[in-house]
């Protein structure tokens, strides 16, 4: 089926899935509601989540699974909605989810006034950091901005870079990562000469490709999620920018392949080890989990068909895997008691390998990665390669 035909597919703005496996009426489901962009621009995040959940175990902890799946069409206030309908209507334990940064804060004030647990999709660190009353119940999978921009500017630094331009989203993904470039890039010695934003909707970024361009950069930082990420990047190099470009996970998606096309060819970004799985070294602990998930969704959807978007999924019930038998322990799905107690569990998780980091979560780090959980790949004929 074609992009378009799956977007077709997905219009409805709500849909369930019940896992259910047939088990005894004593046992209590796991409720689990999930938030997902399947329409919007960032519909080529939320497709490949919304494809690996049919793959998630039908129980978790001895007890039954139930999902429920809403759309919140890339936007904020359908996000803030959908929280509360699951919360309010159907009695989640969890949400997992939304898809992208600005969503993902919009729920953020809603999960913590009903107390309900939230492990987000995004990438934004603004979901967990700082640490206060509404991000102690809001936990997120990808890394923050800091490994990203460290790797990115490390490898600049080894190649000779002393200069760099930015071009980033204008929204909470961009503001997080322009923070942090601004902070770190002098500290490297690379000198930050231009900075440009642009909207997720806009339909072309030339004066701010060209602005960028003038300044003469040895570099330029894409900051973007989804087929967006493209715009700048090709109009770039159709102007005839000749240094490197590098860009974030939030792009990294066949989607974006095939939308930017061989004007691709040559750009860094830095992503989750699962994009490559089998090029990691074998020693690595996050490779076996990593081909796991691979081998399973491209068994289903066709060999190259893998999203860190949908590992990312992937990841949110291994970690729920590790955490409810804990809360089983203090109270019943269904509960409030359950919910705080899966709160708890998350937070205090130790060395669960994932298919894109080694999560070792605590009371002031609700992401809990470390720098094991990004690689430098390098786009070659439209096919991903680990730069070692």
């Amino acid at each position: 089926m074609t992009t378009k035909g799956k977007l077709r597919a997905l219009l409805q703005w709500t849909y369930a899935l019940s896992m259910m496996a047939a088990a005894p009426a004593a046992l209590a489901q796991v409720n689990i509601g999930v938030i997902l962009s399947l329409t919007g621009p960032g519909a080529s995040l939320g497709i490949p989540a919304n494809e690996t959940i049919p793959l998630w175990p039908a129980q978790i902890g001895g007890q039954p699974v139930k999902v429920t799946i809403l759309n919140d069409n890339t936007d904020t206030t359908t996000a803030a909605n959908a929280a509360r309908r699951l919360i309010q209507e159907s009695n989640v334990d969890v949400i997992v989810g939304p898809s992208l940064t600005p969503m993902s804060l919009a729920v953020l004030p809603v999960v913590a006034e009903s107390r309900v647990p939230m492990i987000s999709l995004a990438g934004g660190g603004a979901i967990v950091e700082p640490m206060d009353a509404n991000r102690r119940w809001s936990f997120k999978l990808s890394p923050t901005e800091t490994i990203t921009t460290s790797l990115v500017l490390d490898h600049m630094k080894r190649n000779g870079a002393t200069s760099l331009g930015v071009i980033a989203l204008a929204n909470a993904y961009g503001d997080g990562f322009m923070k942090v470039v601004e902070k770190m890039a002098p500290e490297k010695g690379i000198k930050i000469v231009a900075t440009e934003r642009y909207g997720l909707t806009d339909q072309s970024v030339v004066a701010q490709a060209l602005k960028v361009s003038s300044a003469k950069p040895d570099a330029v930082f894409i900051v973007a999620s989804g087929t967006p990420g493209a715009l700048p990047h090709v109009t770039l190099v159709q102007r005839g920018y000749k240094g490197a470009i590098y860009q974030t996970q939030g792009v990294a998606n066949n989607d974006f392949l095939r939308v930017g096309g061989k004007d691709l060819d040559g750009g860094l970004m830095s992503v989750a080890p699962i994009l490559v799985a089998e090029q990691l070294p074998e020693s690595s602990p996050i490779r076996p989990v990593a081909m796991d998930y691979v081998n399973r969704f491209e068994a289903k959807h066709g060999p190259g068909s893998r999203s860190l978007f949908g590992g990312t999924a992937w990841d949110a019930q291994l970690l729920l895997q590790a955490a409810v038998p804990t809360a089983l322990k203090a109270a019943k799905p269904g509960t409030p008691e359950f919910r705080t107690a899966l709160r708890d569990a998350l937070e205090g998780l130790r060395n669960v390998v994932g298919s894109q980091a080694v999560f070792n979560m605590s009371g002031n780090d609700h992401n809990g990665v470390d720098d094991r959980s990004q690689v430098l790949v390098r786009i070659e004929g439209g096919k991903w390669r680990l730069v070692k």
